[in-house]
């Protein structure tokens, strides 16, 4: 209650000096006190909104030449291009019509600011403005999204086929594990409630009564065989997750109690794209603030970081907990035969429970 009493009478003390203020300030005779904007307050007001307009210009050049070395390298996938013409397309069409509608109002907000004598122009009505400001943006608006529905459809249409590598991507706070079909080419039934069988060791929960699980491979780094189509069937043990995979342009959300999928067909190993002129500027560019950070933690006698090497990487792009931003797993895309070669050494969930 003593709070309470404390903060009605700061807010009583605030209005008393607030209500001082007005009384000194209609006791000033000799200071105008007018709160209607006059020809000196309207061309300040024009000019600020003239020089704001110069300065979001400068600001958008400045940010194109700082910062757009940071976007995505080329896509690693076969989808990827369509995709990022659409945000390209996109990308140009909201840039232009931002630029010239902004320059327009404040340009206008200058020009025509208030000055003694001049008189506001009434303009009740133009059918043939109307119509331009109508029809243009209702027309392309519509093409751009049947542009963008044609495009997902065609990345969405997923279609299994005996040439499809199946891989299942099992998200729990707060790490990835991989799953692939074995030579049935099938995944074998799974669900939460096996996870604590043959003592912990069923890191996926798949059921052991379904012989299609027992040739199924469980691992915790995804290798990716090149020009191979790959299906993805997710599943999320405990909250929502998003499984991210920028460099291929390709997201889906991982949802408890039920399957979501997504495919893509890579066209890029790890080592070409390593190779790309544009992801060696990247690296060298990161491992340039690497450099000047880790002299700081030597000095702090901490250990100084790694060199950065590119890798692609799966991300949670959902906000799932604390550890959040630690949710990654690497990908290596490589040729058919050295995945063939890596996918041969690897443990079957029959040989891992035996």
């Amino acid at each position: 209650m003593t709070n309470f009493f404390i903060f009605i009478g700061l807010i009583f003390i605030a209005i008393s000096v607030w209500q001082l203020t007005k009384i000194f300030e209609l006791s000033q005779t000799k200071k105008t006190n007018n709160q209607v904007a006059d020809d000196k307050d309207n061309d300040f007001n024009g000019k600020m909104m003239f020089a704001f307009l110069i300065f979001i210009y400068v600001l958008t050049i400045y940010s194109f030449l700082a910062y757009g070395d940071v976007l995505l390298p080329k896509a690693a996938s076969e989808h990827g291009s369509t995709y990022d013409n659409l945000m390209w397309i996109s990308f140009a069409i909201i840039f232009f019509v931002q630029t010239v509608t902004q320059g327009a109002l404040y340009y206008f907000s200058y020009k025509y600011r208030g000055q003694k004598g001049r008189k506001a122009f009434f303009y009740s009505d133009n059918d043939k403005l109307e119509m331009i400001w109508t029809v243009i943006p209702a027309v392309v608006l519509a093409v751009l999204i049947l542009f963008g529905l044609y495009t997902w459809t065609d990345i969405m249409t997923v279609e299994e086929n005996d040439e499809s590598l199946i891989v299942e991507l099992y998200a729990q706070q707060f790490n990835w594990k991989a799953r692939y079909a074995g030579e049935d080419g099938v995944l074998g039934d799974a669900n939460i409630r096996f996870l604590q069988d043959f003592n912990g060791k069923n890191l996926v929960g798949i059921d052991a009564t379904d012989p299609n699980g027992f040739d199924d491979i469980v691992v915790q780094e995804l290798h990716l065989p090149l020009g191979r189509e790959v299906i993805f069937k997710m599943r999320s043990q405990d909250v929502l997750h998003s499984a991210y995979m920028p460099h291929f342009r390709a997201q889906m959300n991982c949802v408890p109690g039920m399957i979501t999928e997504f495919a893509y067909t890579p066209i890029t190993t790890t080592e070409q794209m390593r190779q790309d002129p544009d992801i060696i500027s990247k690296v060298k560019k990161i491992n340039k603030i690497r450099s000047e950070n880790s002299k700081e933690l030597i000095a702090n006698g901490e250990m100084p970081l790694d060199p950065y090497v590119f890798d692609y990487i799966l991300l949670c792009n959902k906000i799932c907990g604390v550890s959040h931003y630690n949710m990654q797993m690497k990908i290596i895309v490589e040729t058919t035969e050295d995945f063939n070669k890596w996918i041969n050494d690897q443990q079957s969930f029959a040989e891992v429970i035996q």
